[in-house]
């Protein structure tokens, strides 16, 4: 079994970028893309908070052409998804979905964060065209409209509160009677006179015509009552799930799954293995700061195999 000096591990802004600097010192990088390559970006049409394009880009397109530039410096793409990892043993042992198996002397992790979703009919065939689980990504896009966001946490409050930068009105759905989010937050949606709180309500049905979203079917778990809301864009404020699933405890993680890094560098707690992106990353989660944390991540790897082969 051959062993590689870096094999990045997801895809996206943070793994394309990673690879980008690897594939450049000579590192000869295999970035295992996933079920997903590309990342969260692929389900997102317009993107005009990526500096140097001032007409706006696809999201689609700006992984494509992150892709393609790092594919020009010799990178090895596979398309399919790592289930189990040895990081106790070095080089650490990795395999794959379709078999495969590596040994690597470096490893970067750049899996994402998965937004959780409801499980509606049409909720993800309607991404971009009115459903979103990102208010900072697409929340431009709602000037002086209505949008509804459901959830009762912190993510759905700052959801909320960002909205009414932009849209007329928002509505906050919950399913209770009371907020789990910190009381900061709460008060300070209370005092928005901007958003309005639809409580002991569950969304049942996205409403939609040829154009995107149109509306949500709701109901009411007091009274019984089923009603229809109209709405431009519906938000999901329910959270996220970083994809560590397949580490099985071999790394630090926080109590929400995210791996722990070293204050401002990519290391985690496993010398030679570096985290980047919004795996790490619950806060800012945004294509330009993963995209960053992967340069950083890729430049301590290069210097952690110089320590390595010096030895």
């Amino acid at each position: 079994m051959e062993t590689k000096q870096v094999i990045i591990i997801g895809s996206g802004p943070a793994g394309y970028t990673a690879a980008l600097y690897s594939a450049r010192a000579g590192l000869k990088p295999i970035v295992i893309e996933g079920h997903e390559p590309g990342g969260q970006l692929t389900t997102t049409t317009d993107v005009e908070n990526f500096p140097g394009f001032p007409e706006g880009i696809q999201g689609p397109e700006l992984m494509s052409n992150m892709k393609n530039q790092v594919k020009k410096f010799g990178t090895e793409f596979l398309s399919t998804k790592v289930i189990d990892v040895n990081l106790s043993q070095r080089p650490f042992h990795l395999k794959c979905e379709n078999g495969q198996e590596f040994l690597a002397e470096s490893l970067i992790i750049s899996t994402g964060a998965s937004a959780k979703y409801l499980g509606l009919a049409n909720e993800m065939q309607l991404i971009g065209k009115g459903v979103s689980a990102c208010a900072t990504c697409d929340g431009f896009f709602y000037r002086n409209k209505v949008v509804h966001v459901v959830g009762g946490g912190d993510t759905a409050l700052e959801e909320a509160n960002f909205l009414t930068r932009f849209a007329s009105k928002v509505y906050l759905v919950h399913r209770r009677d009371s907020f789990r989010a910190s009381k900061p937050m709460q008060d300070r949606t209370f005092n928005n006179p901007k958003i309005e709180i639809i409580w002991n309500t569950d969304v049942k049905e996205i409403l939609f015509n040829e154009h995107g979203v149109t509306g949500i079917r709701v109901h009411n778990n007091l009274t019984n009552e089923m009603t229809e809301r109209s709405t431009d864009g519906f938000f999901l404020g329910i959270g996220h799930e970083p994809n560590t699933k397949f580490l099985k405890g071999q790394l630090a993680l926080d109590e929400h799954g995210y791996i722990k890094t070293a204050g401002t560098h990519p290391d985690t707690s496993v010398p030679g293995v570096f985290a980047c992106g919004d795996v790490q990353d619950p806060y800012y989660r945004q294509a330009i700061s993963a995209a960053g944390s992967g340069c950083q991540a890729a430049i301590r790897a290069e210097r952690y195999l110089e320590a390595l082969h010096d030895k």
